[in-house]
């Protein structure tokens, strides 16, 4: 298929515990300077690298959904019974296989890119999408230094500067 043809998804996973205006912002900032159709929001069970979620899943999903409504580009979807897994690199290949004349983009917080090479196949990652990292407060050295972003090939791995939102689910639990 003509590369010019092709679709530009964006892939937002994460628990969404709670979704956020700064999963709007950037899922905007991405849309717009990626030129994205839609943008995915991949509401997972459960993030491998946290003990528990605060909400359900199904709470999570509906809060992510209403949070969303407005921005017709962005779907919040499950995938994890349809694959078997939670794990991202698992996810983008299915999403990969049933959207096949598509081009997609992962898209992560800098928090996200320093643990990385943590991630189950963390280097298929990019092999099947582009990868958007979008800077947050007191991130950004810590990112550059990361065994990713040490790993990555630099057409791969895409380092976004915007305005950032100083917010996170981690911080809106506390509250």
């Amino acid at each position: 298929m003509n590369k010019k043809l092709k679709k530009r998804i964006g892939i937002l996973g994460g628990s969404f515990d709670p979704a956020h205006k700064g999963h709007i912002k950037i899922s905007k900032e991405a849309k717009k300077r990626f030129n994205l159709k839609k943008v995915f929001w991949l509401v997972t069970k459960k993030n491998p690298f946290k003990k528990k979620s605060l909400y359900s899943l199904s709470r999570r999903i509906t809060m992510a959904k209403k949070l969303s409504t407005k921005n017709k580009f962005i779907k919040v979807i499950f995938l994890e019974n349809k694959c078997k897994s939670n794990r991202a690199f698992k996810n983008i290949k299915y999403l990969s296989r049933k959207y096949i004349y598509n081009d997609f983009y992962y898209i992560i917080g800098a928090d996200n890119l320093i643990n990385f090479h943590k991630w189950k196949n963390w280097k298929e990652i990019p092999k099947i999408c582009k990868i958007l990292v979008f800077d947050r407060e007191n991130y950004k050295q810590r990112c550059l230094k990361s065994v990713a972003y040490k790993k990555i090939d630099r057409k791969r791995l895409k380092f976004i500067k915007f305005n950032k939102v100083n917010i996170s689910s981690s911080q809106l639990r506390k509250i």
